[in-house]
């Protein structure tokens, strides 16, 4: 490692909390009626920050260490573009849903800042107190937005029991800190792995399992995942988009380092791979066949995205640089994907009232933007070629394969081939139903240009994936220097 500028190796994170104050303070200077230009301000702030951080992975250090507390490497840079492309994509797809609370929009951009930067604070985190203060910065905001609905009766109770449930798995993470830190006498990653070497103890197996349930609230794990679908349900649509998005990559930042720096070691290797082959199996399964007989759209994407957590999980259990490229790469491409299928679904919600796949009916005839992006969306969920998903989870079982964890890659394998069943049955309502009495919903502005965009991208990665992946390997390396 070596020395640094710390102002230059910061500035994203300083750049985007001067960013989420200055959104605040305008939203509380300005009086109402000439308070307008939020979504602009936010939104060209998120694409300068974007484009110098992509400057960084090229062209920045390959490798600061900071105090033992912070770590600027590729890998933590790729997750900030990940974290901001999302956060971007998601104000460009709800402009004409924060004109419901116009009134109040300055605190939405707010705190979509707030829960970005301590995304960027966990993928850098070099221990685990810098890691935990980075996670409830990012929940602590989510508790607010999925409650942002105040006169929506769903909202206030998606946001009561994300706080309490996400509370208790917070609760139980410092819990598995603390007992780390009480075995080894440090929070820093590094030494935690060096003085635990090969002193498997009931103590350090207890530990394992804390930190696992903590995490896999947050990526939503089975079991650990029985909030998603409420809380997906009930918060606002482009709320859900990130929670499902970002969030959830934030924690498989976080996941990835601790695991292969430290449960890696010769006291977690038995029990933590184990553990994640349990997981990855149960999520798969259960998220895949709970997710057939959903009605409504918003609970279908919560169990597909619990799914494709299993499927990125797969990933980490290969322990080698392909598996963590095949992670990288499904998680950028999952961005895309999943944002295309969650803005047609917030431009529907709002055009109609209503997140029921019924009456995606006939949307070919209502507004074909609609339906094409939505059907791409999908279908690169399921892994169809030769969309972005297929070479994703390509990578990932090919990886995992590799390592000779057969089984496991069968199993995701029968799975993915699952998916496709409830993907297409969306796919059937929008195209062969003919949805008589629901409006024209066309799609204008900058949500056009959210849906063409992620369509495209999840095309042209499908069709020509290399430059993606030269980023993912070069992220992944990093992580095993």
């Amino acid at each position: 490692m070596v020395d640094f500028n710390i102002t230059t190796v910061l500035l994203p994170e300083v750049m985007i909390a001067a960013m989420s104050m200055i959104v605040l303070a305008i939203g509380l200077l300005v009086p109402v009626g000439t308070r307008k230009g939020m979504m602009p301000l936010t939104t060209f702030s998120l694409i300068g920050v974007l484009g110098y951080t992509v400057y960084d992975f090229f062209y920045g250090p390959k490798a600061v260490f900071l105090e033992g507390m912070y770590m600027h490497d590729q890998f933590a840079v790729y997750f900030k573009i990940l974290f901001l492309a999302a956060a971007l994509l998601v104000v460009l797809s709800s402009g004409d849903y924060v004109q419901r609370f116009a009134e109040h929009s300055y605190k939405f951009y707010a705190l979509l800042l707030t829960s970005t930067l301590g995304m960027m604070l966990m993928a850098g985190a070099g221990e685990l107190i810098t890691m935990y203060v980075g996670l409830e910065l990012m929940t602590i905001s989510f508790y607010i937005l999925v409650a942002y609905l105040a006169d929506d009766a769903r909202s206030s109770e998606a946001g009561i029991k994300y706080l309490v449930l996400g509370g208790t798995s917070s609760a139980i993470l410092l819990y598995g800190i603390s007992l780390i830190y009480g075995l080894t006498g440090s929070t820093e990653l590094v030494q935690i792995a060096s003085v635990l070497g090969g002193n498997l103890s009931p103590a350090s197996f207890l530990a394992t399992v804390f930190l696992l349930a903590g995490l896999g609230f947050k990526i939503s794990l089975v079991p650990f995942h029985l909030w998603a679908p409420d809380i997906y349900e009930g918060a606002p649509t482009p709320v859900t988009a990130f929670l499902a998005i970002a969030s959830k990559a934030a924690a498989f930042a976080v996941l990835i380092r601790v695991y292969l720096l430290t449960m890696n070691s010769q006291a977690f290797s038995i029990t933590g791979q184990s553990l994640l082959i349990v997981l990855a199996a149960l999520t798969m399964i259960l998220g895949n066949l709970i997710a057939i007989p959903q009605t409504n759209i918003k609970r279908l994407l919560a169990y597909s995205s619990i799914a494709q957590a299993g499927y990125l999980m797969v990933g980490i259990i290969a322990e080698s640089v392909g598996g963590i490229k095949g992670v990288l790469f499904y998680a950028m491409i999952y961005v895309f994907a999943n944002m295309g299928a969650f803005a047609v679904a917030t431009h529907i919600s709002e055009s109609q009232g209503s997140d029921d796949i019924k009456d995606f009916a006939g949307l070919w005839r209502r507004s074909p933007l609609a339906a094409v992006v939505m059907t791409a969306s999908l279908l690169s969920l399921a892994g169809i070629p030769p969309l972005a998903g297929f070479v994703g989870k390509f990578y990932l079982f090919s990886a995992v394969m590799d390592q000779g964890h057969i089984a496991i890659a069968y199993i995701g394998f029968v799975m993915s081939m699952i998916s496709v069943y409830y993907y297409l049955s969306v796919v059937k309502v929008m195209f062969l139903n003919e949805g008589e009495g629901l409006p024209d919903v066309p799609v204008h502005g900058a949500m056009k240009f959210t849906l063409v965009f992620t369509m495209v991208i999840t095309l042209v990665i499908g069709l020509y994936p290399t430059p993606l992946a030269q980023m993912a390997i070069a992220a992944a390396q990093s992580l095993f220097q």
